[in-house]
């Protein structure tokens, strides 16, 4: 990555025009910061196949996939009314290319927050 940044602002400052790079370092620490602000934070994470989990955030990766603990599944209910029980999974992985949406529960982020 970094070659191709300085490579092409060799090649601007060949054609006379000048390229601001922002520094990568400080984008990936600010995004870093923000990850390990929710671990162990309760998630709902919605899939393709209509199941939602929710647990504590533990980890992902460069491709997106989820770790979470102590998660619970919750199908798609076929009628609106109805609630079924959730299955408790507790560890569960979940691909990145199955995650539909990621949820931070409010009461959460809010416990974080008031330093319980």
């Amino acid at each position: 990555m970094r070659l191709a940044v300085t490579q092409m602002a060799a090649d601007n400052e060949e054609n006379g025009t000048e390229m601001q790079v922002e520094p990568e370092e400080s984008s990936y620490s600010l995004a870093r910061h923000k990850l390990e602000n929710l671990l162990n934070k309760s998630m709902r994470i919605r899939m393709t196949d209509g199941r939602t989990l929710v647990g504590l955030f533990l980890c992902t990766d460069r491709d997106c996939n989820v770790i979470l603990g102590s998660a619970q599944e919750f199908l798609k209910s076929t009628d609106s009314f109805s609630q079924a029980e959730p299955r408790v999974l507790g560890l569960a992985m979940i691909p990145g290319h199955h995650v539909v949406s990621i949820e931070v529960e409010s009461e959460s982020l809010q416990t974080s927050t008031h330093g319980l």
